[in-house]
């Protein structure tokens, strides 16, 4: 009789149990209400769709992945609110993370200007005559001067191993601390960095 009654109890606990969860809606949380929307990266310059640049004299370039720092390496949109204080917007975030997203720019960019192979992927640096990386160091708002900031250090890699380096930076200012303004500002300033990019690495 006591088994029984035991076992009683332990199923009744067991039933009761998403019940209880269902009751305290205000003391657990399973992630939270997704965004109304996500951020990107889009190309004001495009190749054309069909046949892609070919030719035995035309320069085969690799575009490897892009580094950043910790800031970066979220789906945040960080804000430098001083020399020494970091945040993030609120209700801003990227599809992806930025550093793919610029790495993808950068590689459109530079095959738009139909003068050179793009090779994405680290898997086609052996194909490459020229190889593209670098370091995305800024992606992201600056609140002391409501401006939205992208800031590049390239590394340029040719046939014969000569290294190149170089720095990139643009800024939107007058930007609101807003999502939407920030991401569009943001876009703006990356098409400007990753032009001057493919000027710089196609030009030579």
């Amino acid at each position: 009789m006591r088994t029984d009654r035991m076992k009683f109890t332990k199923r009744s606990a067991l039933l009761a149990l998403p019940l209880m969860l269902l009751a305290l809606p205000g003391c657990i949380s399973l992630g939270g209400p997704p965004p109304e929307s996500l951020l990107t990266l889009s190309p004001t310059a495009r190749a054309p769709a069909g046949d892609g640049v070919a030719g035995a004299t035309r320069p085969v370039i690799a575009v490897l992945s892009f580094d950043t720092p910790a800031k970066l390496d979220v789906l945040r949109v960080p804000v430098a609110v001083s020399d020494t204080e970091l945040a993030y917007l609120q209700e801003a975030f990227w599809v992806e993370k930025p550093a793919r997203l610029f790495r993808r720019l950068v590689g459109e960019t530079i095959r738009a200007r139909g003068t050179a192979m793009v090779v994405d992927g680290d898997n086609g640096a052996t194909l490459a005559s020229m190889t593209v990386r670098g370091t995305l160091i800024d992606m992201g708002y600056d609140a002391s001067e409501s401006s939205a900031v992208v800031r590049f250090d390239a590394v340029r890699v040719d046939a014969e191993g000569t290294v190149t380096t170089r720095r990139f930076e643009a800024r939107e200012t007058g930007i609101p601390a807003e999502g939407r303004a920030v991401g569009a500002a943001l876009n703006v300033a990356a098409n400007t960095v990753a032009a001057e990019v493919a000027d710089w690495v196609v030009g030579g």
